[in-house]
């Protein structure tokens, strides 16, 4: 094979716009459903699991939860493979309409009251499924976009995309909220599924844009020169380990932080601050809206001082940050809801904001999808599902109200060096065959393997 890939014959270009809008409606129907789950858990307790003993409800609810990611992996290396080898676009499709499939049946799954245990069964199952989809749905959106995105506004484009992947949570909050304002036993019956249901028309709409646009220049480049590998996934395992490791090590940390943030802070403040249902959902979909801003903006820095600067700012930050944010949070007093959960987004950003970037641009073409999926998904498979369950476990056992921060600023503590010894990607070619992850390469110029 040759140690670059040719340039790809003329096809019409999609607007940025439609690029982006592509992209951002899998993360759309992805974080949806996740959002919803996280919202919704006091309720899906109550439906699916015995009553009697409401922190084991809880507690199961939370383990469910991180139950979706145990599946991860491998619907990233299955999915991985295939976009690897037919092309982005139509695993992207499949993708979009399989985890909005999923979500649609949570919301139908009988009570516990009504067919017993089959009811946290059908639950897991239908977590499963999403948790497989959704495997193959961020690194393939995040590979598309920077695939299509000109070269110096990769990391703008794909702090766009990981914006729209965070304005779910703020928007499933609000739909909560409005379905929360009706009969308390008409919610706790009925009422907290329709937002489930609501995935559906979402998904659809994913579909028909995915399956409207041209795949990528880069994957075009492969079909017509023959450069698509036979194995994307041996090539990434044999070749490409330390490009795996770093992904792995960012991964982990964001999906930490992440789902800390997103799936876990207004479980947090309720459960253990005592702060009311309204002023815990508000605050929180107000700070994740700020997410949606700072993001892109730390991302077309990137474009400008390089990922590595933004990594490290933003891994050193949590380190310091993330426990006092908590002290803040557990305070309790007026307006410490908002204020602590600022303090941990302004670090977390960061991070966030270069992972995409990163994870696509430490490999080359031939096996982008396969070795981001690989990577990014066993790194949520570990810690991303986990995070809320041993967020609120340590506070149970240990009855420091600040234990998640500190959680948080331990696995920031292991991501620092990673980000020292991270090559820098801004300035590399993404049309070349193959690239060095070597933690020596750090001048931002592209390196080809022969």
């Amino acid at each position: 094979m040759s140690s670059t890939i040719p340039s790809p014959s003329p096809a019409p270009a999609p607007t940025q716009s439609r690029v982006v809008a592509t992209a951002a409606i899998g993360n759309l129907v992805e974080w949806y459903d996740f959002a919803l789950y996280a919202y919704s858990a006091t309720a899906i307790s109550h439906a699916f699991f015995p009553h009697g003993n409401d922190t084991v409800a809880v507690l199961s609810t939370l383990a469910v939860f991180g139950v979706s990611f145990l599946l991860r992996p491998l619907g990233g290396l299955v999915l991985g493979r295939i976009g690897d080898k037919i092309g982005r676009r139509s695993v992207l499709s499949t993708a979009v309409l399989g985890m909005g499939v999923c979500t649609v049946l949570m919301g139908l799954i009988p009570t516990y009251e009504a067919i017993g245990v089959a009811a946290p069964i059908l639950l897991v199952l239908t977590r499963l499924g999403q948790g497989f989809f959704s495997g193959g749905e961020y690194t393939g959106a995040s590979t598309f976009l920077v695939e299509h995105a000109p070269s110096g506004r990769r990391g703008l484009w794909a702090g766009i995309s990981v914006a729209t992947g965070t304005v779910p949570f703020a928007f499933a909050g609000f739909i909560v909220l409005a379905f929360t304002a009706m009969p308390a036993d008409a919610y706790a019956s009925w009422g907290w599924r329709l937002p489930f249901v609501l995935a559906g028309p979402l998904a659809l709409v994913g579909l028909y844009l995915r399956l409207k646009i041209a795949e990528t220049p880069q994957f075009r480049a492969l079909e017509e020169h023959g450069g698509k590998e036979s194995a994307p996934l041996r090539t990434v395992l044999s070749r490409h380990r330390p490009a795996v490791l770093m992904v792995m090590g960012i991964a982990g940390l964001n999906s930490v932080a992440m789902y800390t943030l997103t799936s876990y802070m207004p479980t947090y403040l309720k459960k253990n601050v005592g702060t009311d249902p309204m002023t815990a959902t508000v605050t929180n979909s107000i700070v994740v809206a700020l997410v949606c801003v700072l993001v892109p903006l730390y991302g077309r820095l990137s474009d400008s001082i390089g990922r590595k600067k933004v990594l490290i700012t933003g891994a050193i930050g949590l380190l310091v940050l993330a426990a006092p944010s908590f002290v803040v949070l557990s305070s309790g007093a007026p307006g410490t809801a908002f204020l602590g959960q600022l303090i941990f987004i302004v670090p977390f950003g960061c991070v966030a904001a270069v992972l995409s970037t990163v994870m696509c641009e430490l490999f080359p073409t031939a096996v982008r999808y396969s070795g981001a999926s690989t990577g990014y998904n066993i790194a949520y498979a570990i810690f991303g599902g986990t995070a809320p369950f041993v967020g609120q476990f340590l506070v149970d056992r240990t009855g420091v109200l600040s234990a998640p921060g500190l959680y948080v600023a331990a696995l920031a503590l292991l991501v620092v060096p990673i980000a020292f010894l991270l090559p820098e990607t801004y300035r590399r070619t993404l049309g070349n065959a193959a690239h060095s992850a070597s933690p020596s390469t750090t001048t931002g110029k592209e390196m080809v393997q022969p």
